[in-house]
């Protein structure tokens, strides 16, 4: 790491040594320490949305592409809501098909065409514990498949475990983690701690699947985290453009390099900004900050909110929190930190529609509410979205 990047904002790494204080098992004297980044991966699709709608993009979630064909140089779409049913018919210039483990699929039932690549699926799996050890440091161990395992502090009071590499062939949707993988991850993470893991232990678990290069051969493992493009673009149509593989740590650098490969077709698109570009929320210097000028504020905002509200929203928590003077004035109370005025800002800002989308996909505060709880939820937003729905149709 410290060869391949430059650090500018990271430390070296250095050597460390383990004593009879570690976590660590005994015979586990010496490893090394080096620093990185970290994201929330659903946050971040839902900050890159929030993104392109400042800059004047529509999002469409649970919208399914029914079919998209060339007429008179233009693509013409049509779209199918999950929700309502209602069908709907766009134009655009050019089509971009990101879209990931679906990639070819799309190209069999909307563009009516074979796929020129096929994807290779690969399920990883996580499970999150009560914390292992109780310090800010994550964890790579080196098992003898020559894989790696990380062990992550995770939402304050969790370690997260993952990641495996299985072959996967069913719906993406429905991955799962196997009896297999959390033998495997807990075999892993007990060779190496004193703390020993049961799956008993698990609190939550959840899978995905990457959308690898397919190579035709060798392991799950071994498959390229590459990507590359295809371009349609026959003389006097419109381009299409569609992304094969590809890797969360290299989102930005391949969405930049797929619009410059798209944009050779519109001679007055602008060059590239994004480098340099802050996330929405993302206009402070550190967590650190932030938090001394929410408490200022807001003084009666408990430490817990304000903290997880820092991280999630960022300066956007001022949004959030518009015409709040209180945590009365919060609203219903959930259970963890999740009152009604966080609830109304995700759905009236961030799309969400179901307890899921607001406990997994938004938040993670899954982890600390119980079934009733979620059930109120349920209920409360539900009502939230048929008053909003009957809004938009009253004369």
């Amino acid at each position: 790491y410290d060869n391949l990047a430059k650090r500018e904002t990271l430390r070296s790494s250095e050597g460390v040594r383990f004593d009879t204080n570690s976590d660590l098992k005994k015979e586990i004297k010496r490893g090394f320490k080096y620093s990185d980044g970290w994201v929330d991966d659903a946050r971040l699709v839902v900050n890159c949305s929030l993104a392109a709608q400042q800059q004047g993009a529509d999002i469409l979630p649970r919208n399914k592409v029914i079919s998209a064909r060339r007429i008179d140089n233009i693509w013409q779409i049509e779209l199918a809501d999950q929700v309502s049913g209602e069908h709907r018919f766009i134009q655009s210039k050019t089509l971009v098909n990101a879209a990931g483990p679906w990639v070819s699929k799309l190209f069999n039932e909307a563009l009516e065409q074979r796929a020129p690549k096929e994807i290779r699926i690969v399920k990883g799996s996580h499970m999150v514990v009560p914390k292992i050890y109780d310090h800010e440091e994550a964890y790579i161990l080196q098992n003898e498949d020559n894989r790696i395992v990380f062990v992550i502090p995770y939402e304050d009071d969790y370690s997260l475990i993952g990641t495996t590499d299985v072959d996967y062939t069913g719906d993406p949707k429905k991955a799962t983690i196997s009896d297999e993988e959390v033998d495997y991850l807990l075999g892993v993470v007990n060779s190496h701690f004193k703390k020993q893991l049961k799956p008993a232990d698990t609190v939550w678990s959840y899978s995905g699947v990457r959308p690898l290069m397919d190579d035709e051969g060798g392991s799950a493992q071994k498959a390229s985290r590459d990507y590359t493009f295809e371009v349609d673009a026959p003389a006097g149509e419109a381009p299409l453009l569609s992304v094969f593989g590809g890797k969360i740590t290299t989102y930005r650098k391949l969405a930049e390099a797929a619009t410059n490969a798209i944009c050779k077709h519109f001679p007055e698109a602008k060059a590239p900004w994004t480098k340099t570009a802050t996330m929405p929320g993302g206009d402070f210097d550190d967590h650190q900050s932030l938090n001394r000028e929410l408490q200022s504020r807001y003084p009666w905002l408990t430490e817990d909110v304000r903290k997880r509200y820092v991280r999630t929203y960022g300066t956007f928590t001022h949004n959030l929190l518009e015409g709040v003077n209180s945590i009365d004035s919060m609203g219903q109370h959930f259970g963890g930190t999740l009152y009604a005025c966080e609830v109304n800002y995700l759905i009236q800002n961030e799309w969400a529609m179901t307890a899921e989308d607001v406990l997994w996909r938004r938040t993670k505060q899954g982890l600390r509410i119980n079934l009733e709880q979620k059930l109120q939820l349920e209920n409360y937003i539900s009502l939230r979205l048929n008053r909003s729905f009957s809004s938009e149709v009253t004369p």
